[in-house]
């Protein structure tokens, strides 16, 4: 088996690990947060520790390309973050004047 089966690369902004909707960005987030693969198991447990170590010997073997790939994905969940607070649904309002009280 090589490395790659065990991931699908669904586009070039989305690589899952194949069986999961767990994005390899959610494992490497914890990951680069200073976490163990046992610890990161107990946050995804559906995740053996096999695809948890094929995703951190992935990362490692592309790791510019992974670091660049998260840059992306963080940039684009800021924008959307971005044009969520520029116009609000009707109950984000109403909980961004809630808190504001």
């Amino acid at each position: 088996m090589q490395l790659e089966d065990y991931f699908e690369f669904l586009d070039p902004d989305d690589i899952r690990i194949k069986g999961h909707r767990i994005g390899i960005d959610d494992v490497l987030y914890y990951y680069l947060e200073g976490y163990s693969a046992e610890e990161i198991a107990a946050t995804f447990p559906s995740l053996s520790l096999e695809e948890l170590y094929a995703t951190l010997t992935y990362y490692h073997g592309h790791q510019a390309e992974i670091d660049a790939y998260l840059a992306r994905l963080e940039a684009w969940r800021e924008q959307r973050y971005q044009e969520a607070m520029a116009n609000p649904s009707p109950p984000m309002k109403r909980l961004l004047n809630l808190k504001a009280r």
